[in-house]
């Protein structure tokens, strides 16, 4: 395998096929690639002081999971091909999917599952595709007309943000 001038292995010795998930219990796993669904959800529910969603925050959100698929990090194309490869139908009740006490306690959880079994640059990839997740479907505009570019969010969605970051352990 040839080695970059940083001893690392080149882009071409990357591996093409998806990480093990021997690393990770199940119940680890499945909290692994549900939380980006989940986030999404949360991101997308209505609230106070938030702006109205609407089908086009879905579709960035949904856009959002799927750009993990060109990620860097193995363990995040792992979790998005886990993700497209269900067919099981499998799902939450959608009163825990909204719950942001239960989302965030499950963003904590999986930083902890992160930090002790994932390299830490696949942790960090991960908690930040996570965290883009949320943001795209914050800052989607609603409404199907000309899309500006990256509008900010309401106050209410920063706070949301910032909440979701902390319990990432994103800074």
């Amino acid at each position: 395998m040839s080695h970059s001038v940083a001893g690392e292995p080149s882009s071409a010795g990357r591996r093409a096929a998806p990480l093990t998930t021997a690393v990770y219990s199940a119940a680890e796993w499945d909290l692994l690639t549900g939380l980006p669904g989940r986030v999404l959800v949360a991101a997308a529910a209505p609230g106070p002081g938030r702006t109205e969603r609407g089908v086009m925050a879905g579709l960035a959100g949904l856009d959002a999971v799927a750009a993990g698929r060109a990620s860097d990090s193995d363990l995040v194309r792992a979790v998005v091909a886990t993700i497209y490869a269900r067919h099981d139908g499998t799902s939450q009740p959608a009163e825990r999917l909204t719950d942001l006490v239960d989302l965030l306690a499950a963003c904590r959880a999986a930083s902890r599952v992160l930090r002790r079994r994932a390299d830490p640059a696949d942790s960090a990839a991960y908690r930040q595709w996570v965290q883009s997740v949320a943001a795209r479907v914050c800052r989607a505009v609603p409404g199907a007309g000309a899309r500006r570019a990256d509008p900010p969010a309401s106050p209410a969605d920063r706070r949301f943000l910032d909440r979701l970051g902390a319990a990432l352990d994103l800074g």
